[in-house]
């Protein structure tokens, strides 16, 4: 039964007490809000070095020490007043926020539900004042205090006041936890600022001011700081920069993923769903990539007054933030090959120009595999996937093999360094490979011997990957380099080989588009009708022609060429989705390399398939050639690399 309805009271003002104790439930959420807005304030002052104590989870005191500009005496009460601030004045300053904060509301409402004391001092006051505490006749009078230049806020007794609103809280810790994660989300933004975490008197977190490489690599571990792949891309007046963790550090939860726009830390779905799909190709589809990354943008382009803490913003040009984003990630991503950086030891310095060389010379090696879909960019849209793919190594074809002596390797490794300047000197090194070592590697034998000499006087960085040694119940590539034992799953890398190529190949070409015989209708709500009006060319240009039919009714009449098969009207829906969510559609790309994946899969050399030694080294150059090598279509690695401290280990040598 409904409860009767209480009689109607007349419209009237509420007191500045009440008013402010609404605010602070929108941003004084949990202590770790309070946390937040205090260290943006630290922040926006100037501050270098700042100080965090808290207590019972922040519940029972947050303390903040700073040492930036201060405040003047005679500004202290306008501080603790709602809608005070120094950072915005007009509405021009609201369109081009250039500091964290800027609505003048945390410390009103911070004051309004806390027993609250500032202790401030400016670089001119011969001494500090004090504003507030527990004593009702001194809190609102400015009184002197002793203090160095900087502000100290503290918050005691959180919730004192709305004792409804503080059962809500969850257990000392909990409220810690999330305190924690506020104050290492912040100190990531700016590595420039020493920060100290104190909890229940212990202090538990101290950061120098740092790199923003070492700062990482502290907060996240060493984990992260071990497999991270570091991106700095400018476009547009764009600057998206930071480090982007290798899939091999993907974790099972969301908790390693720091985004940050002009500084600020956000949730941002459609930064979220950039960096997911640039991690589309290399990550298994439950598991989360870590990254720290950071995007500089014109303030006038991003509005973040959209949500009370200040977590979601929204962009002007959502479409053009949301492609530089996808490619900048997806670029770095690229280089997760053995050649890049990848899981050697001894990485190249300058990868950036590898990765040209490896581009265009990609498909020098490809004759190793003759025969197999992937040699040929229209093979395997042209015909059947076979699962059988042993017919594209023969062993007629060797274009790479161990060098049989350590003359012949110094030889060679002093002509490929002389030629690679060139585009032409590397293909023509690459035919004169077999002519320059005179020894034909016979179909199946392999020489631990050669394989030797040749990781023993090549240089590392030009084969990472090493020579092959053998291979082991036919799935597994064993190699030597430099570094010591690689590892291979043949499949697996093969498979990544074959993927690359075919987006190679299908990428080169032009968007195919495919008619439908007959237009495929379907019913459709005014925003779906909105989206086709609106974004007509950009449906286009992603291969649709989708017509309005009537204000309820949209007739799919084109589709992509690539996805002829697929539910015309299912495709369209998401499309329209994406297009109306992120200004572009992903949905077509992941259906597009979902169908490769698995031609690749198919297509790739399975196991029990014995290769010979040329065969073998084929792939491995293949490897060292490919972007993103280091995992399969599916996420796992392709190899793994044993040391030389690794393999004395196994074997207790030197204990």
């Amino acid at each position: 039964m409904n409860a009767p309805l209480s009689p109607p009271r007349p419209i009237q003002a509420l007191p500045d007490q009440l008013i402010s104790q609404i605010a602070a439930g929108e941003v004084v959420e949990r202590p770790a809000a309070v946390v937040k807005e205090l260290l943006e304030n630290a922040l926006d002052a100037g501050a270098t070095t700042i100080v965090i104590r808290l207590e019972q989870g922040g519940i029972k005191r947050i303390a903040i020490t700073d040492n930036g500009r201060g405040i003047a005496a005679d500004q202290m009460p306008l501080a603790l007043a709602r809608h005070a601030t120094s950072k915005i004045t007009s509405l021009n300053d609201l369109e081009n926020v250039a500091t964290l904060g800027f609505r003048g509301e945390a410390l009103a409402s911070i004051a309004s539900v806390a027993l609250l004391t500032l202790t401030t001092r400016s670089a001119d006051a011969p001494h500090a004042w004090q504003l507030g505490g527990g004593d009702p006749e001194t809190s609102l009078r400015v009184m002197p205090a002793s203090g160095a230049q900087g502000t100290t806020v503290d918050v005691q007794d959180l919730y004192f006041n709305t004792p409804a609103r503080r059962k809500f809280l969850k257990s000392d810790q909990t409220e810690y936890g999330h305190c924690a994660e506020v104050v290492r989300r912040i100190a990531l933004s700016r590595p420039d600022v020493a920060f100290s975490l104190t909890h229940n008197g212990k202090t538990v977190d101290h950061w120098q001011v740092a790199e923003i490489a070492r700062r990482s690599a502290h907060i996240l571990g060493d984990e992260f700081a071990g497999a991270r792949l570091p991106l700095d891309e400018t476009a547009g007046g764009v600057r998206l920069h930071g480090f982007a963790g290798l899939p091999t550090a993907s974790k099972s939860r969301a908790d390693a993923q720091y985004f940050y726009v002009n500084g600020r830390f956000v949730r941002d779905k459609l930064l979220t769903h950039a960096v997911r799909a640039a991690y589309q190709d290399v990550l298994h589809g439950d598991r989360y990539p870590a990254y720290v990354l950071a995007l500089e943008i014109d303030p006038a382009q991003v509005d973040v007054n959209v949500h009370p803490s200040k977590i979601e913003v929204r962009f002007r040009d959502s479409r053009s933030i949301h492609q530089f984003v996808f490619h900048a990630v997806s670029r770095a991503l690229a280089q997760t090959s053995a050649t890049a950086f990848g899981n050697a030891p001894a990485p190249l310095s300058a990868p950036s120009a590898v990765m040209p060389w490896r581009r265009e010379q990609q498909g020098n090696f490809s004759a190793a595999f003759a025969g197999s879909s992937a040699a040929s960019p229209s093979g395997p849209t042209s015909g059947p996937a076979s699962g059988n793919a042993s017919a594209g190594y023969t062993s007629s074809q060797t274009p790479y093999s161990a060098p049989n002596s350590a003359t012949n390797s110094a030889a060679y490794a002093a002509d490929f360094a002389a030629r690679r300047a060139s585009p032409a000197g590397v293909a023509q090194t690459m035919a004169d490979y077999g002519a320059l070592f005179s020894r034909p590697a016979t179909s199946g034998e392999t020489s631990a011997r050669s394989g030797s000499n040749a990781a023993a006087s090549l240089p590392a960085e030009e084969f990472p990957l090493g020579f092959a040694l053998a291979q082991l119940h036919g799935i597994f590539i064993l190699a030597q380099n430099t570094q010591g034992l690689v590892i291979v799953d043949m499949h697996a890398a093969h498979e990544r080989i074959l993927y690359e190529q075919l987006k190679d190949a299908l990428d080169a070409d032009a968007m195919q588009v495919q008619a439908m015989l007959i237009p495929v209708t379907f019913h459709a709500d005014p925003v779906e009708v909105g989206t086709v009006e609106e974004h007509e060319a950009i449906l286009q240009a992603l291969g649709f022609d989708i017509a309005v039919l009537s204000p309820t009714t949209l007739a799919v009449r084109a589709v992509p060429a690539l996805l002829r098969n697929a539910d015309a009207q299912t495709l369209a829906r998401d499309v329209l989705r994406d297009v109306r969510e992120y200004g572009g559609s992903r949905v077509l790309l992941e259906r597009r390399n979902e169908l490769l994946g698995t031609l690749a899969c198919h297509t790739a050399v399975r196991a029990n398939r014995m290769l010979s030694a040329p065969e073998m080294n084929a792939l491995l150059r293949q490897m060292e050639m490919t972007d993103r090598a280091d995992q399969c279509n599916h996420g796992r690695p392709t190899w793994i690399q044993l040391g030389h401290g690794d393999l004395d280990k196994l074997f207790l040598r030197g204990q």
